[in-house]
């Protein structure tokens, strides 16, 4: 067989299939019309379904069947994404239940922060607001998102992501279980001390207490000693220990600015072995709010656990041209091997785009959340 005459009988199907495509597209608008006008639901999932059987139905041996059944799972999608983009271009997107606001009201605001006096997330809450914020710190991170959420405070500072040790996983399920929503983010950069009461020389310590995630950020420092390490709740909590105790023996890793706080001596600064290792920390508030000149926001939804299914979601931020900057999972309790998505991407909610990509999220998903936008 002659290859180019192959290629040019591929190229006459492929320019049929096109033409086909597009004449599928324009009925695809009309039904698009269609539902504006009787206020139908764009997916419709058990009609989809039977589309999926009978086309696979039509095929002749199984290779074909499952290539059929990816082609119009897409072809389907592309036809969602053009109706509601007809929806948003004829306002029939509705609107998001968040107030837009020119800035946060941080006058007289009370920020609630996790970890002792000197921990990082305090010197996060006070780059965001000012050292002459209003606050009060808790003991764990349940603590402070029951606080805004009781109203005991308005905001409170989180450690969401480290540069180097990744995703702080307890925020993410705790912003699934309050309804409490980002507002603002404050990136810390981490640079680990050792600090010990005033004159204390290495050759006495014998202890070192810190966070476990600070503990392992400092590993090829203290391999170069032999001292026991014991984890604390948090970096802060060790200076307080260190100094409270009043034994040279024992020293602490953690901020410059929590042996500030302490009266502790920095025996040696940035013992962690990743200079450029920084925090994202987020600011939480129970109000569904964002800054009209926001351009961040966070999502999380979960998909059915079946093939495809969180290509299907992804795709709604491709066609709709909504940059992705990260995504995370964590599993759904008491449903084995189901995960829960977390994606971060650029953009307003008041952008029609984005508008456009939450309403077909928000129909394909299972329980779509907006975490905030920010």
């Amino acid at each position: 067989m002659d290859l180019g005459i192959l290629r040019e009988e591929i190229d006459e199907i492929d320019g049929k299939i096109v033409d086909l495509y597009e004449k599928r597209m324009d009925i695809c608008k009309q039904v698009a019309e269609y539902k504006i006008e009787t206020g139908k639901k764009v997916f419709d999932r058990t009609r989809e379904e039977e589309k999926i059987r009978k086309v696979k139905s039509q095929t002749h041996n199984e290779f074909n069947s499952h290539g059929v059944e990816e082609l119009f799972e897409q072809i389907m999608s592309m036809s969602r994404k053009l109706q509601y983009q007809m929806l948003a271009e004829k306002g029939s997107l509705g609107k998001l239940p968040f107030i837009g606001v020119d800035e946060l009201d941080t006058k007289k605001a009370r920020v609630v922060f996790q970890g002792a006096e000197g921990a990082y997330s305090q010197a996060a809450m006070d780059k965001y607001f000012g050292d002459s914020v209003n606050s009060f710190h808790v003991e764990t991170f349940r603590d402070a998102m029951s606080a805004i959420d009781e109203g005991s405070a308005d905001f409170a500072v989180l450690p969401i992501e480290n540069s180097t040790a990744g995703m702080v996983s307890e925020i993410y399920d705790l912003l699934v279980e309050f309804e409490n929503y980002i507002v603002g983010e404050q990136i810390i950069k981490i640079e680990h001390c050792l600090l010990g009461l005033p004159g204390t020389d290495l050759s006495e310590v014998r202890t070192v207490y810190s966070h476990p995630q600070s503990l392992m950020q400092s590993a090829r420092f203290l391999q170069g000693y032999d001292w026991r390490q014991i984890s604390m709740q948090n970096n802060a909590f060790a200076a307080q220990k260190v100094k409270n105790d009043g034994d040279k023996s024992q020293v602490a890793i953690a901020s410059e600015y929590a042996g500030k706080i302490y009266g502790l001596e920095v025996l040696q600064k940035g013992i962690n072995q990743a200079e450029n290792n920084s925090t994202r920390f987020i600011i939480v508030t129970n109000q569904k709010i964002f800054r009209k000149d926001a351009h961040k926001i966070s999502i999380c939804f979960e998909v059915p656990h079946q093939s495809g299914s969180l290509y299907h979601m992804l795709s709604h931020f491709i066609y709709n041209n909504l940059n992705m900057c990260k995504i995370e999972s964590r599993p759904i309790e008491d449903r084995t091997w189901e995960y829960r998505f977390f994606v971060d991407f650029e953009g307003n909610l008041a952008d029609s785009a984005v508008k456009n990509a939450l309403r077909g999220l928000r129909d394909e998903a299972r329980n779509m959340k907006i975490l905030g936008n920010y």
